[in-house]
C-alpha cells in the first residue's frame, strides 16, 4: 500500500480527484434559475458576537464585534492536515476559528496569528459559540439567575447582560 503526503496546497487538487461523480438525474437536470450570492433561501449562514474582552490590534485599537459563518466539511478537514495542528493537536482550535470568523471590528482578514493573540477568554467564548452555532444551530444559552434561580435564556450572540 502506498501512502501520498498531502500538504495544504494540493488539498484542492484532492478534493476535486476523490469527488464522487454527479448522479446522472443531476446532469440532466440543470437549475430552472441559478442562485445568486446573497440570495436568502431561509438558512442563516453568519452569526454575530461580540467577545467579552476583545482582540487588542498591534495600535491598541481594541475589536469586540465579530461575525462568524456556518463551517463547513472542508473547514473541519482542511486544519488535519495543517503541519502545525499535527504538531500540536491544541492548534486545531486556532486554525479553525482563524477560517470561520469572516470578521473582527474593522479586520476582515482574520488569520491564526490573531486568534493565537486573542485572550484567553475570548477564545473560550469562540469555541462554545463555534459549537453552539454548528451543532445546535442557535446562539441561545439557558441559564439560571444566582438570586432567584428563576430559569431563562439568553442570546450570546451580543449585548451586554443585562440589556434589552
Amino acid at each position: 500500500m502506498r501512502r501520498r503526503t498531502v500538504t495544504a496546497g494540493n488539498l484542492e487538487e484532492i478534493l476535486q480527484v476523490t469527488a464522487p461523480a454527479p448522479a446522472p438525474e443531476q446532469t440532466a437536470a440543470a437549475p430552472a434559475t441559478p442562485a445568486t450570492p446573497g440570495e436568502d433561501h431561509g438558512l442563516r449562514t453568519e452569526f454575530a458576537f461580540e467577545l467579552p474582552r476583545g482582540y487588542v490590534d498591534e495600535t491598541g485599537a481594541v475589536h469586540r464585534h465579530g461575525t462568524m459563518r456556518l463551517a463547513t466539511a472542508r473547514d473541519e478537514l482542511r486544519p488535519q492536515i495543517d503541519l502545525r495542528v499535527k504538531e500540536n493537536p491544541a492548534y486545531l482550535s486556532v486554525v479553525l476559528l482563524s477560517q470561520v470568523i469572516t470578521r473582527l471590528g474593522t479586520l476582515t482578514d482574520v488569520h491564526a496569528g490573531i486568534v493565537e493573540r486573542m485572550y484567553a477568554t475570548d477564545v473560550a467564548f469562540l469555541q462554545d459559540f463555534y459549537r453552539r452555532v454548528n451543532s445546535e444551530g442557535h446562539t441561545r444559552a439557558a441559564v439560571t439567575c444566582p438570586h432567584c434561580e428563576g430559569g431563562f435564556e439568553v442570546d450570546l450572540s451580543g449585548g451586554r447582560l443585562g440589556e434589552s
